[in-house]
């Protein structure tokens, strides 16, 4: 029965048995909230352009295109206690590759309250083991946001050099993030320490050996021990070999702090996780307590299911008129029972991909 679902709903399948072995609980929300909410936080949203209407009583909703800010809204801070919980919900937002709006399959997991550095493991944890459920030729990339900024502050106070300068780091730009140093009277130590940023990445072990020579900080350093200590308990486990440091991922430093991440799976261009801590975020919603959370984007799976298979179906199945109902209600059974997807056809689609045709007409030519 679960081969005869998409591939994103196996992944849910897969996910929800996951996160619930590790005390998460599901998250149901409307598909719809009040559009302040989001225009208040719209730097937080992965787009700005929202869908909108009116309620009966004149209140302007908003089509939801996330679900983060819902459960922040929805939780309450609680001494020594975590909200632990996991969604699969469709978003709404406009598609980078066609630019209208789109419905979009998304599981995650949001973890708040009062966390601490092994809830930080558990959920980075859980974001390997998502992708790994999916394929296990996948990357975990990890960024500390608190070595990022704190280099930043020990360079330059500037603000507008800082945007510009996460830009650049973000996209590896080792040339214009030294010009634009130089051209803010930076020395070469402070030089050398940004684009390190960029140089130091890959393997674990690799990067903390470098970083020990640039963090220098007490911020520096602290967030370099949480890096050693998250390391430590990856190794420990059988995909450490497939979780990275690189500080190419920055997410909005007005919102995130501390540990932030992408995953990537083989077959698929884009990034098909995200997340990261977003104490701030937390703030400028009136919450005390921290967070870190992360979501998947289970329609970019369609392009691992292209890629991958290549076929809609396994068997077209030719049949006409004077086909009895028997024979091709037992050849479509019986190519079931193979293991075999069937789309039962009397012509074949245009566009339909199948690996193999299987004609059962009497009085037509075969395939």
């Amino acid at each position: 029965m679960i081969d005869m679902l998409k591939s994103e709903e196996r992944a849910i399948f897969s996910l929800r048995a996951l996160y619930r072995k590790y005390g998460y609980l599901p998250f149901k929300m409307s598909k719809f909230e009040e559009y302040e909410l989001y225009i208040r936080n719209k730097d937080f949203l992965v787009s700005d352009r929202i869908i909108t209407f009116n309620d009966t009583n004149g209140k302007l909703l908003a089509l939801k295109p996330d679900v983060t800010l819902s459960i922040i809204k929805q939780g309450e801070d609680e001494a020594g206690v975590k909200q632990k919980v996991y969604y699969n919900e469709n978003v709404y937002r406009v598609s980078d590759s066609t630019q209208h709006y789109k419905e979009i399959m998304q599981a995650g997991l949001e973890c708040v309250g009062d966390i601490d550095l092994y809830d930080i493991y558990e959920v980075l944890s859980l974001a390997a083991q998502s992708l790994e459920l999916i394929s296990d030729k996948f990357l975990l990339e990890i960024s500390h946001l608190g070595i990022v900024s704190s280099i930043l502050d020990e360079v330059c106070d500037d603000e507008v050099f800082r945007k510009q300068a996460i830009l650049y780091i973000a996209e590896k730009n080792a040339h214009d993030l030294a010009a634009l140093c130089r051209n803010h009277g930076i020395a070469d130590t402070g030089i050398a320490k940004l684009t390190a940023l960029i140089t130091t990445y890959g393997e674990r072990s690799h990067v903390i050996a470098a970083l020990d020579g640039i963090c220098t900080t007490p911020e520096a350093r602290g967030a370099l021990d949480e890096l050693k200590a998250l390391s430590t308990l990856l190794d420990q486990t059988d995909y450490g070999d497939r979780v990275i440091f690189d500080f190419s991922v920055v997410n909005d430093m007005s919102y995130y702090n501390g540990i932030v991440f992408k995953g990537f799976l083989d077959g698929i261009c884009d990034g098909i996780l995200a997340g990261g801590q977003y104490d701030k975020m937390m703030r400028r919603m009136g919450r005390r307590a921290g967070a870190i959370g992360f979501a998947l984007y289970l329609d970019l799976l369609e392009q691992l299911h292209s890629s991958s298979e290549g076929y809609d179906v396994d068997v077209l199945l030719l049949y006409d008129q004077s086909t009895s109902l028997q024979t091709l209600n037992s050849t479509v059974n019986q190519l079931i029972s193979e293991g075999k997807r069937v789309s039962a056809q009397k012509a074949a689609p245009q566009k339909l991909r199948y690996r193999q045709c299987v004609d059962i007409r009497k009085e037509t030519a075969s395939c």
